[in-house]
């Protein structure tokens, strides 16, 4: 099967907690985050979310991906499918990582894999990859404020 990795990081001068923080408050996500302009649900395993990303030179569009690990101040990560499974798949993670005494290593990825992978690759690589980008130094401006 078709499979493709998208890998962003960033460091930030702040806690793993104020990154949580930040990363899991979704009402203030249309104040700063100019790839990911919204998510609704909870934040817990399991759950359903609905997250709308605007890429870059994109079009907006409206998923809802399930929670798969909810670990505080460490990693959030859900997986998302269109239609159903093994046709176009993406299990997101975003990771935050001690480095040093107020620092942190901020990972945002992506795996993507299924049949249509190939028709998406080309933008995934160039609009998805500069979102996560965008959506990195965004946190980290909003975590070191």
């Amino acid at each position: 099967m078709n499979s493709y990795r998208l890998h962003t990081e960033i460091e930030i001068a702040a806690t793993p907690e104020h990154v949580w923080s930040i990363l899991t408050d979704f009402p203030f996500y249309p104040e700063w985050n100019p790839f990911i302009v919204s998510i609704n649900g909870d934040i817990k395993h399991g759950a359903k979310l609905q997250v709308r990303i605007q890429p870059n030179g994109g079009r907006a569009m409206t998923f809802r991906p399930r929670l798969v690990v909810v670990q505080p101040g460490k990693e959030l990560r859900w997986l998302g499918q269109f239609l159903f499974r093994n046709l176009f798949d993406g299990e997101h993670r975003f990771a935050i990582e001690p480095i040093a005494d107020g620092r942190v290593r901020f990972t945002q990825s992506e795996h993507f894999s299924g049949l249509l992978l190939p028709l998406f690759q080309k933008s995934l690589a160039q609009n998805t990859k500069t979102g996560f980008e965008a959506m990195n130094r965004a946190i980290k401006a909003r975590a070191e404020t």
